[in-house]
C-alpha cells in the first residue's frame, strides 16, 4: 500500500492530516510509510492532479470518491466533504480498508 499526502508550503491542514492518517493506521494495526509531496507550481498541480492542500492518495487514488470526476487542479486549500480542511478519520479508514484500491 502506498499513501501520499500532497500539500503546499504554509497549508495549515498538512501536518494535522498526516497525524490523523498515522493515528488511523495505528488504530487499524497498519504500518505503512507516508510520502509527503510538496506541490510548488500550477504546472505541478496539473501534472499531479492536485485538488488542493492537503490531498490524500492511497495507491494513487484520492480518498474522496467524488474527487474522481473533479478537474479543478491548483494551489488552493482543500475542503473534505464540504465541511473541513481535514479528511475525517472515517474517510481515511474507509480508503485504507477498501478492497477497491489498486495495489
Amino acid at each position: 500500500m502506498r499513501i501520499a499526502v500532497l500539500y503546499f508550503d504554509g497549508c495549515p491542514n498538512h501536518v494535522p492530516t498526516v497525524a490523523r492518517i498515522k493515528q488511523v493506521m495505528a488504530d487499524l494495526g497498519l504500518q505503512v510509510g507516508i510520502e509527503e509531496i510538496k506541490v510548488t507550481s500550477p504546472e505541478d498541480a496539473q501534472r499531479l492532479r492536485f485538488l488542493g492542500s492537503p490531498t490524500v492518495l492511497v495507491n494513487g487514488v484520492d480518498i474522496e470518491p467524488s474527487a474522481q470526476s473533479r478537474r479543478t487542479y491548483g494551489l488552493s486549500c482543500r475542503v473534505y466533504d464540504g465541511v473541513s480542511g481535514l479528511p475525517s478519520e472515517e474517510r481515511i479508514a474507509a480508503a485504507l480498508q477498501s478492497p477497491h484500491q489498486p495495489a
